[in-house]
């Protein structure tokens, strides 16, 4: 599929602000002959030169370096240059201003060059979101799985069930079709059902892993709750390394929820302090409180913290569907005071604890994510373009007694939809949200 665009785009795809190198991107049919005319001769493709580049008015702009990369084996699929000038301010606004002034050259918009390459066949949504997951990617395991992604690991895999469910469907035209023939088998069901009954088990599979990827992806979200003054604000403070929260002696000082992000082992993780949980709470705490309680029912691990120092017992936490890990908090302040069996014991004051509660955490993510897998599903589009396929496999295998033209109906919906996934089908109505997703010069 090739694409025809008539303008030709440039942005600065390199970040903004004082750099040693600012590197501008263009692409589009104009490329020859902007390059012709701000550098005085177009360079061989995929051989950088350093050269001058002028204005409009032959006014020398920098001497930087130059790549050309010919269509269609480029980026995006369209003749594409690289200029890598200078990063000073003046210089980078300079360039942008001069490709600006330049007949069919406009300013590119978010994700218009990622765009460009989807509509040129040279990469497919699944590729594309793990490209705008890697340009985000803050941990480790975000990088390994958006590159995974990025370089084709889950449309690959969706190709090949699609493919078979292809061929399945071949194979039960051919029975309707060529019935009388001798080289024909006269039924195929034996055949097929098995086969579409293996690849249903694996998508399911598949699916499993689905909040393993979105772990990755959006963080595992821990909760702090406890008492007032239980140290839920400090732990917060202790384990971002800077001063997230308020903390004082006062009850209800914290009364919305405080997020901090983490980077575990790789793993991402969301840190939330929240309101103490107490009975005899003002309007304004009472609605903290129950935020905090929404909150710790969405989470996937909850802290609760319990004061070992404190003269009344711990407030009762309410039925959460995530694991609870148990922590007393002032251990510093707590020697020779009796106190219930806790998963881990902290100071904040003294860090005490603090290193034994982070490796438990660590073997939550690692418990919640599982074994690294390089094609995870990490999207809500995902689960509900698998969880139709899967709807329509169903149907298909467990009808044994309609006919089979229905049958195969069902095989061809459940093909359309690992289509839909990778972009091959009927997609219009998400690219504009899923482009949205990238930088200017992306």
């Amino acid at each position: 599929m090739r694409a025809h665009y008539r303008d030709t785009i440039f942005a600065l795809s390199s970040g903004a602000g004082v750099a040693g190198v600012a590197v501008i991107r263009i692409s589009g049919p104009d490329v020859r002959d902007g390059l012709r005319a701000m550098l005085g001769r177009l360079p061989e493709t995929r051989r950088a030169v350093v050269a001058n580049i002028r204005d409009l008015d032959g006014l020398l702009l920098d001497r930087g370096l130059v790549l050309f990369f010919e269509s269609p084996n480029s980026f995006t699929g369209e003749d594409c240059a690289e200029l890598q000038v200078h990063g000073g301010p003046a210089v980078v606004a300079a360039v942008l201003r001069s490709l600006g002034a330049r007949d069919g050259f406009r300013s590119a918009e978010p994700g218009e060059f990622t765009r460009r390459a989807f509509d040129n066949g040279k990469m497919d949504l699944t590729e594309v979101e793990g490209l705008a997951d890697l340009v985000a990617a803050e941990t480790e395991m975000q990088r390994r799985m958006a590159m995974e992604q990025s370089s084709g690991a889950l449309s690959g895999l969706y190709d090949r069930w699609r493919h078979d469910l292809i061929r399945i469907r071949a194979m039960i035209e051919a029975d309707f079709d060529f019935a009388d023939e001798e080289d024909v088998p006269g039924s195929v069901a034996d055949r097929i059902w098995p086969e579409v009954s293996v690849l249903g088990a694996a998508i399911r599979a598949h699916m499993d892993a689905a909040s393993a990827g979105e772990i990755i992806r959006e963080g595992y979200r821990v909760v702090i709750v406890g008492a007032p003054n239980a140290g839920k604000s400090s732990l917060l403070n202790a384990l971002a390394r800077r001063d997230v929260a308020i903390v004082s002696d006062e009850r209800g000082t914290t009364r919305d929820v405080l997020e901090v992000r983490l980077d575990i082992a790789g793993y991402p993780v969301v840190v939330c302090d929240t309101a103490g949980l107490r009975a005899d709470a003002g309007p304004v705490e009472a609605e903290g409180i129950r935020r905090a309680l929404a909150t710790a029912q969405a989470a996937n691990l909850v802290l609760c913290l319990e004061d070992m120092t404190a003269a009344e017992g711990p407030p009762p936490l309410p039925a959460v569907d995530a694991p609870v890990v148990r922590v007393g908090s002032k251990s510093d302040l707590a020697a020779g005071v009796k106190s219930p069996d806790y998963d881990c014991r902290i100071s904040v004051r003294t860090s005490d604890g603090l290193d034994r509660l982070i490796a438990l955490l660590r073997q939550h993510v690692d418990a919640a994510a599982g074994s690294f897998v390089s094609a995870l599903p990490n999207r809500q589009r995902h689960r509900e373009y698998l969880t139709r396929c899967l709807s329509h496999l169903d149907v298909a295998l467990e009808n044994d007694s309609e006919p089979l033209e229905l049958r195969s109906e069902n095989l061809r919906q459940a093909a359309d939809w690992l289509g839909r996934l990778t972009g091959k089908i009927d997609v219009e109505d998400l690219l504009d949200v899923i482009f949205g997703e990238f930088c200017i010069g992306k």
